[in-house]
């Protein structure tokens, strides 16, 4: 079986961003919801059998606690943040597995539920379906992929290496020293995605990369480099513990609980609000 596990927050900002406005009778913004509900029957309709979705019910995570720049949800247009919980309530209804998050990210669920399903062997391969890069440190070889459903691209082990430069599991190193801007922290000063692959190709996590950069044997303004690696490194090392995937996230016991059964009863209604929604 092949186990698809999609990005919710995501699709609702995508979906709302690309398709035109819909209002139910109570005059509430509906469209992202339809959007993604459609998105996700094409998905069903094309094979799919056991999927799972996973939402950020808050924007908020223990990350916040972590540090103080990292993202909220301000800034969230009302009309797309009102959406989150009828995203779910439909899905549910529709009768796909739903993980809304509230301590952790979507991005953790998602990371957890791949790992999870991996480890079953009647599954043949977990296709992670986002763009966000923090999930490439989830992909192992062929059998965990991320799944760009907008751009018809996948990319697995080997297509990570080639986009980073890196492997996956130096990914939270890079995104360390490189920062992040939608997640809100800055990385290091003078850190590129260049310097940062290049270093971390040679070893592979921060706290083996030596203070001293004139034994680093790579092409970059090392001395520069190893100064503020030098005087950050703690900072470098919290930005990746902000980066990292957590794995220890509770989806599911048996990957059969994602088997697509078909919609509940109370899909009926959200169907007719979602259908008789019209343009703003």
């Amino acid at each position: 079986m092949i186990v698809h596990l999609i990005d919710g927050t995501f699709e609702l900002f995508r979906h709302f961003y690309a398709v035109p406005s819909a209002k139910d009778r109570g005059g509430m913004e509906v469209g992202a919801v339809r959007g993604v509900v459609a998105s996700i029957r094409g998905l069903l309709n094309g094979g799919a059998t056991h999927v799972g979705v996973a939402t950020d019910h808050v924007i908020e995570s223990f990350r916040n606690d972590l540090y103080p720049g990292y993202k909220t949800g301000e800034g969230i247009e009302p009309a797309l943040w009102a959406q989150f919980p009828l995203l779910e309530e439909a899905l549910t209804a529709y009768g796909v597995r739903v993980w809304p998050m509230v301590e952790f990210e979507a991005d953790d669920a998602l990371g957890a539920a791949a790992v999870k399903a991996a480890a079953d062997p009647r599954v043949t391969q977990v296709r992670i379906c986002t763009p966000d890069k923090d999930l490439a440190q989830c992909v192992q070889g062929s059998r965990i992929v991320q799944e760009d459903r907008l751009r018809r691209t996948t990319r697995d082990e080997a297509g990570v290496v080639a986009k980073f430069g890196v492997p996956p599991a130096s990914i939270p190193d890079y995104l360390a020293l490189v920062g992040d801007s939608s997640d809100g922290y800055p990385g290091l000063q003078g850190w590129g995605a260049k310097s940062a692959a290049l270093v971390l190709a040679k070893y592979g996590h921060i706290e083996n990369i030596p203070d001293d950069g004139t034994t680093w044997g790579v092409n970059v303004r090392a001395g520069s480099l190893s100064a503020t690696l030098k005087r950050d490194r703690e900072q470098a090392l919290l930005f990746r513990k902000i980066a990292t995937i957590r794995l220890d996230v509770p989806v599911f016991e048996s990957v059969d609980e994602l088997e697509y059964q078909g919609p509940t009863p109370a899909f009926a209604a959200i169907k007719d609000r979602l259908d008789s929604a019209r343009s703003a």
